[in-house]
């Protein structure tokens, strides 16, 4: 059976030991754009060379930042082909700004998996230490596995953050690149999604897709610099449900809107009519 609910929920992975220098902030930056306008101060603040400021996506990708095999969705009760996994929701809080180098240690638990039907959603939680011992971020994550649904588990929460009936305080428009999953895919997630028109195709998408966490990145730094002034360490946490693919190439818009200390956030795809890519997207400010 690919989903044992029983061994699964509660399931706590081995602990994992990394690290980070400024070079990994820089690249993961420059693959959600960073740099694009090459002589602006508040752009450069994100490729310093000694202590470039971090976006707190970073905790995304900061554990499994070398890794140069394919992931593998394999955990005690989890058994899935890789082809049937798109990303559902990602959630990061930031405990204190992030360093631009530090080690640290995860520790992963596999929190929920909820039926859908024809589909199952697993969700894990990860807590990660910096060297003293002290918190450095929490995360929730969430994969919709298709066709692994029907096991007879509970449907889980269906919940959506309503817009303001308002025209948003700020509206950004930001290009990808034609190549930017492949950048993207330096920063650690080798899944052939985003890069294999064959593996892509297999898996019903009509070519690469861009990887959600760069989409999640590139709305987190618009935010960032269009509503908080360019200062990613007022940052105190970002969420948001992946509610579409992007192709690489395609430009995002992301409207914002200030409400009650967050910012809440859609983001879509200009060139398809600005169907949806992110929603139920909240930045919460320090």
């Amino acid at each position: 059976m690919p989903i044992d609910p029983a061994v699964a929920i509660g399931a706590e992975l081995p602990s994992q030991q990394f690290a980070w220098e400024t070079s990994d902030v820089q690249l993961y930056q420059l693959a959600l754009g960073a740099g694009a306008k090459p002589t602006d101060k508040a752009e450069l603040k994100y490729l310093h060379d000694r202590e470039p400021q971090v976006l707190p996506t970073f905790a995304t990708v900061a554990a499994t930042f070398h890794a140069t095999e394919a992931p593998k969705v394999s955990y005690p009760g989890v058994e899935i082909d890789l082809a049937k996994v798109v990303h559902g929701s990602q959630e990061v809080t930031v405990h204190r700004p992030l360093p631009a180098a530090g080690k640290a240690t995860s520790t992963t638990r596999i929190s929920d998996i909820w039926d859908k039907g024809k589909a199952a959603v697993v969700v894990s939680e990860t807590t990660t230490l910096g060297e003293d011992g002290t918190p450095l971020w929490t995360s929730r994550s969430s994969i919709f596995a298709r066709g692994e649904g029907g096991f007879g588990g509970e449907r889980g929460p269906s919940e959506s953050i309503p817009l303001p009936d308002r025209a948003p305080d700020f509206d950004v428009t930001t290009p990808t690149l034609p190549q930017q999953a492949l950048l993207y895919r330096m920063c650690g997630d080798r899944n052939p999604l985003h890069s294999d028109p064959d593996f892509a195709t297999a898996a019903g998408f009509p070519a690469p897709i861009l990887h959600g966490l760069c989409t999640y990145g590139i709305v987190c730094k618009a935010a960032v610099d269009a509503a908080l002034d360019g200062d990613a360490t007022r940052v105190a946490g970002f969420k948001a449900r992946f509610a579409g693919v992007v192709f690489p190439g395609e430009t995002l818009r992301t409207r914002i809107w200030r409400e009650d200390g967050r910012l809440l956030i859609a983001a879509g795809v200009v060139e398809r009519d600005d169907a949806p890519a992110l929603a139920d997207v909240v930045l919460t400010v320090a």
